[in-house]
């Protein structure tokens, strides 16, 4: 298993990244994983997503799907996509330390 260091904190991941164990997730590490998927600095509309999904990952124990995020934030997808250019459920999750999407992202 992959380790790497995210705000000073050793974490196990999958091969894409992902945090193996949500848990150890926290707000300080979002910049470091997100720097890692060409987003050198968050911004308030990328904070929004990302703690959408981490909210909707500990209420339903999934991240949504593109069209539920967009639903769900009210961003239309072409701005989930402006924010999250590489995939904006893939990518917002990674950032949130949830695991990645299955099925229909």
């Amino acid at each position: 298993m992959p380790v790497t260091t995210h705000a000073g904190v050793l974490v196990e991941t999958d091969d894409e990244g992902y945090l193996r164990a949500p848990e150890q997730w926290t707000a300080a590490m979002a910049p470091d994983i997100a720097r890692g998927e060409g987003i050198p600095e968050l911004t308030e509309g990328q904070w929004q997503i990302v703690k959408l999904v981490r909210a909707q990952y500990e209420e339903r124990g999934e991240g949504p799907s593109v069209q539920a995020l967009s639903k769900a934030s009210g961003v239309p997808i072409k701005e989930l996509y402006r924010l999250f250019p590489k995939g904006p459920a893939k990518v917002a999750a990674k950032i949130a330390g949830i695991p990645k999407p299955r099925g229909r992202i």
